[in-house]
């Protein structure tokens, strides 16, 4: 049999990665191998973003790129890009098809000639940590966001295709299923889920990736501490400012200080829960008192990490028409005090962990250091030490000794003198 030969460029979220796997895997059975470096390349897919225009920038760029690399190959362009901007996309060289509707992918491999529909994935070769996209969609109208306008459905895959994911996933060796979504908090009992999948046999945690504060429920929280040997203490909870002035002006739902509340259930919990969030800087007509108040809510909050966003006018949403843009000298310095605050409050964190018992799942062999495995621990955060490279892929129990630059430095358990 002669196999065709594939190379995928993704661009963005989880959500993408995941839907990218989906399409590889779907044209693995129509007979396509990945290509290797230097091989001619028969097919493309270029998974493109549009929350910023930095990102749609990329895009056009990964297209271009693909094309002039490999003139012989046909392009397909799906995602975010391909929603907003097909017309744009189905101009450029190679492009042979543009897939606007993420819930046409299965329809596009039909039409290659796959007449058994994949229901989901069987691993995620590139990751040791898979992905499991459990919904789609958005219409919570944030005034920065381009995302409900590109992906305006909503829609939650079916609960037993789910676990047949899942199954599938533990059973060729991953050890962390990540939950994701656009609107992952959109899901219908989202906290029923994930106790039927943690219910599931074998070896493996569960992760939930972003989430709104106002979706993490009551049954959802009793759940984390019923099952902490199965659920990640982790939660990345976007609040994107703590000036309520602000956040009405977003379109976002709920306050700062109930975001703040929310945060301390979950402290109150959980035993030492690491707490992610976002903050945008510089949205229209923030003033100092409102950054300050963002500071403040995000100390309050017990943070673990921050991801510092600068805003910059998106055209298509609410937000690029407001009057008060902000000049990007004072961005720029209000997002590196943000970025100093979320360096302390990670290596804060960390610190906690010292003299824990930590469990990680080993990634890949530590660069420049020969001998040292690098991680991942249920509280996202990383994690060195020593071992070889026969423990990737592996969940390994370790020791936490001390914090280095905003990551664990541990032992082997198995390696502690009893």
């Amino acid at each position: 049999m002669t196999f065709r030969t594939i190379k995928t460029v993704t661009l963005g979220c989880r959500v993408n990665q995941y839907e990218t796997e989906f399409l590889r895997q779907g044209f693995q059975r129509l007979g396509y191998r990945d290509a290797v470096d230097g091989e001619p390349v028969d097919l493309c897919i270029v998974n493109g973003c549009v929350v910023t225009a930095e990102s749609e920038a990329k895009t056009r760029k990964a297209i271009r790129r693909m094309a002039k690399a490999h003139p012989r190959a046909e392009i397909i362009v799906v995602g975010c890009y391909a929603a907003r901007a097909g017309e744009e996309a189905a101009a450029m060289p190679g492009v042979v098809e543009v897939v606007a509707d993420k819930r046409q992918m299965a329809d596009l491999l039909a039409r290659r000639g796959l007449t058994d529909a994949p229901t989901g994935i069987e691993r995620f070769p590139s990751r040791r940590r898979a992905y499991v996209k459990v919904q789609d969609g958005c219409l919570a109208g944030c005034s920065y966001c381009i995302v409900p306008k590109v992906r305006p459905y909503m829609t939650s895959r079916p609960t037993d295709e789910i676990l047949g994911e899942v199954r599938r996933l533990v059973e060729n060796g991953h050890r962390e299923v990540v939950l994701t979504g656009v609107h992952l908090g959109a899901f219908p009992s989202l906290a029923g889920l994930v106790r039927r999948i943690t219910d599931l046999p074998g070896e493996f945690r569960v992760r939930l990736s972003s989430i709104e504060a106002a979706e993490v429920t009551p049954e959802l929280i009793s759940l984390m501490v019923e099952r902490r040997e199965r659920i990640c203490p982790f939660l990345h909870l976007s609040l994107q400012s703590g000036s309520d002035a602000v956040l009405r002006r977003m379109n976002r739902r709920w306050t700062a200080g109930r975001f703040v509340s929310r945060c301390r259930e979950i402290h109150s919990a959980l035993d030492r829960p690491a707490i992610c969030t976002d903050a945008i800087v510089g949205f229209p007509g923030e003033t100092e008192a409102d950054f300050e108040a963002t500071c403040r809510a995000i100390e309050e909050a017990g943070i673990a990490k921050i991801h510092v966003f600068r805003f910059s006018p998106r055209p298509g949403t609410a937000a690029a028409e407001m009057p008060d843009q902000i000049v990007n000298n004072v961005i720029d310095r209000r997002a590196g005090i943000l970025r100093d605050m979320g360096n302390l409050a990670r290596r804060k964190f960390c610190r906690t962990l010292i003299g824990r018992q930590l469990h990680v799942i080993v990634e890949s062999t530590l660069s420049g250091r020969p001998g040292w495995v690098a991680g991942t621990s249920e509280h996202h955060i990383p994690v060195i030490f020593l071992g070889d490279e026969g423990l990737i892929g592996k969940l390994v129990a370790v020791a936490a000794d001390s914090e280095e630059d905003g990551r664990i430095v541990a032992r082997n358990i198995s390696d502690i003198p009893k």
